[in-house]
């Protein structure tokens, strides 16, 4: 079981016991961050289309796939802050798999593309075409991270599947050509460039993180009945209380600055610990989740130790590279918005 698999099941075992009395109740979005930057996606195209944002790169400006009306056709686009589409690339939708993992820049997009089941890293941008960078990808991993790939001084890295129980460390460059790939013992994710970390299929969660430059290691907090992630900057434990209620502790990954975050009947709501260095994701049943099946959405923020509620009745919570986004509403009429956190 992975990490994200190991804390999302929790947090659904830890949903099921009622509010505790005396929770500390969140702070007001708006009154607490009035200057931040919001937007709202429809979840369809002016033409119809069925849109499913993959990466906001702010608040108004996204990235992601649009089907057709009949299901045949898949395009990957860009939508401009004034609703302006830019094509990126269009494929059969039942030869290739939806775009994945994208990163990057309005200039400088990467992407994951699947055909046959085989896998091909792909670029493309406002000022660029698309072009496929190399299909020497090996057996890629996802996280639901947004560092499952990482643009690094004109590099693309990931990590894929080796021989055994190996991690290959994989790259090349954003002009292409060859593959360059190293391996290490265990199962690792990417983190902040140039680290990466370990444990992603340990019921226990991380143990060490590991500077790929320079080779240096960091052994992180790690007890019983917990379950760790980290970044460079944070690691997070989550653990349950004698009342059998999630325990939300963060510390530094030398074990120093430890604090509780959050106790009671919440859950992670991202893979990614302290995004920003700063802000944890949260999500918990709130009045309305059962009639709607959604959470209410929170973040803490670690600077002010303050909790600011984002939404009461959140669904498809998603955070790529400093944008926070999730949808409201149901099924056949839903929107998603988005919160740019780079502006708190």
């Amino acid at each position: 079981m992975g990490l994200g698999v190991a804390l999302a099941a929790g947090g659904a075992l830890l949903f099921g016991a009622p509010a505790r009395s005396g929770e500390p109740q969140p702070l007001a979005l708006a009154a607490t961050w009035p200057q931040a930057e919001r937007g709202s996606v429809p979840s369809k195209l002016p033409d119809g289309s069925e849109y499913s944002p993959g990466l906001f790169l702010d608040a108004k400006t996204s990235a992601g796939t649009a089907q057709s009306q009949d299901g045949h056709t898949l395009r990957l686009v860009l939508r401009q802050a004034d609703g302006t589409l830019r094509e990126l690339r269009k494929v059969p939708s039942a030869d290739r798999a939806p775009f994945a993992a994208l990163t990057g820049s309005a200039d400088a997009l990467v992407w994951v593309e699947s055909i046959d089941g085989k896998q091909q890293l792909w670029t493309g941008g406002l000022r660029h075409p698309a072009r496929m960078l190399t299909a020497d990808v090996g057996a890629m991993q996802f996280y639901d991270s947004q560092y499952d790939l990482v643009i690094a001084d004109g590099t693309v890295h990931w990590v894929a599947s080796g021989p055994g129980d190996q991690t290959e460390f994989r790259s090349v460059a954003l002009a292409g050509g060859r593959v360059t790939i190293t391996r290490e013992a265990g199962t690792w994710a990417l983190s902040a460039w140039p680290w990466a970390v370990d444990g992603q299929t340990s019921a226990r969660g991380a143990t060490t993180l590991r500077n790929l430059a320079t080779g240096r290691r960091i052994a992180v907090p790690s007890a019983d009945r917990t379950v760790t992630a980290c970044s460079p900057a944070w690691c997070q434990m989550v653990s349950l209380n004698t009342d059998g209620y999630a325990r939300m502790e963060l510390s530094h990954p030398d074990g120093s600055a430890r604090r509780k975050v959050a106790e009671g009947t919440v859950a992670t709501a991202i893979t990614d610990v302290a995004v920003l260095d700063r802000f944890e994701v949260l999500a918990r049943i709130g009045p309305q989740s059962e009639l709607s099946g959604n959470q209410e959405l929170l973040i803490h923020d670690l600077k002010t130790r303050q909790t600011v509620l984002i939404s009461p009745d959140a669904g498809n919570i998603a955070y790529r590279a400093g944008v926070l986004w999730w949808s409201t509403g149901d099924q056949s009429s839903f929107i998603r918005n988005s919160l740019d956190l780079r502006t708190i």
